[in-house]
């Protein structure tokens, strides 16, 4: 995936090819920021960067603090207040105050640190990365925390001083049935964060001149999710409404911790899956979990339309709003 959030990947990358790199993260921000807190922007010794922590309004002063920092080998907490103008420059409604995490790779956040990071993020592992602001004291730690892994929500702790950056594993967006609307929604879903995968048995839908670039599997769903993996950070949409495509994958998602189960069809189609998912012997609370007919009622017409409908919906599902 190319993913946006991979500074912790490139700030590795630029410290072992011995450019120098500093990490810089929000750990507090106004209420309608640009970046939500634990947007990180990675800076290079030779003045390149990566990632985002404010729509633009203070990149430059970070990446200046950041190179002094570099040099001098010393962590800094930095604050800045934005104006009203600026704000609104950069899309907001008001000013505020941001503040920013700058750490220095090897001299403050140690190699190995950000490598257990590193590490867990391409397994696909949830972990927190503690720092405490007075005492620089660095952890790197998988399980406590449950709420902000839940939410997927750094910030301080109630001390003021420990800062938690949760790290989950990208979100997935796994699509059964290369249709139409799959090749409008795994671009869009792309763009939005997912890291998306057609399924898709039969050839002539699932070909790289429909889905340039992104990832194909050619099996059947029921044994192509058991490869795959369904899990928190996953959300799978069934686009065939062909029992004999859909309904094996349901058996595998309505018992998995995937967040988002959307199914393409009619009422009526769905009334005849929820008959057939209740002979298989699933519960009530379980069919429940899928969204059929798929996506918010938006009155979408097209393929397009659907998919924006569907992606809404997931994000919906996971930040809470439906």
């Amino acid at each position: 995936m190319d993913r946006f959030d991979d500074c912790p990947e490139t700030a590795l990358h630029w410290h072992r090819n011995g450019r120098g790199a500093v990490l810089a993260t929000v750990v507090e921000t106004w209420g309608s920021a640009p970046r939500r807190v634990g947007a990180q922007l990675a800076i290079s010794g030779d003045g390149h960067m990566r990632g985002s922590v404010s729509g633009g309004c203070v990149e430059g002063a970070v990446i200046l603090e950041a190179q002094d920092a570099l040099e001098k080998g010393e962590m800094r907490l930095l604050e800045y207040g934005v104006s009203d103008d600026d704000a609104f420059a950069v899309g907001l409604a008001c000013g505020g105050t941001i503040r920013v995490l700058v750490e220095p790779v090897g001299a403050v956040l140690p190699e190995n640190v950000l490598d257990q990071i590193v590490a867990a993020r391409a397994a696909r592992q949830a972990v927190a990365y503690e720092v405490n602001t007075e005492s620089g004291a660095r952890h790197v730690v998988s399980t406590g925390h449950a709420d902000r892994f839940r939410l997927d929500r750094s910030g301080f702790e109630e001390d003021g001083q420990m800062f938690v950056a949760i790290h989950n594993p990208p979100l997935r967006l796994i699509v059964v049935g290369a249709v139409h609307i799959a090749q409008a929604l795994v671009p869009m879903a792309r763009i939005a964060g997912f890291d998306p995968v057609v399924v898709e048995p039969r050839a002539a839908f699932g070909s790289e001149a429909r889905f340039p670039r992104e990832t194909i599997v050619e099996d059947w769903p029921d044994e192509a999710l058991d490869k795959l993996g369904l899990d928190a950070r996953t959300a799978l949409v069934l686009l065939t409404h062909d029992p004999k495509l859909d309904d094996p994958a349901l058996h595998r998602a309505l018992v998995s911790d995937a967040f988002y189960i959307g199914a393409l069809g009619s009422k009526r189609t769905h009334a005849k899956r929820v008959d057939r998912l209740s002979a298989d012997g699933f519960s009530p609370q379980q069919i429940v979990r899928i969204k059929a007919p798929v996506g918010l009622d938006i009155g979408a017409s097209g393929p397009a339309e659907i998919a924006v409908s569907v992606l809404a919906q997931m994000i919906a599902q996971l930040r809470g709003g439906a």
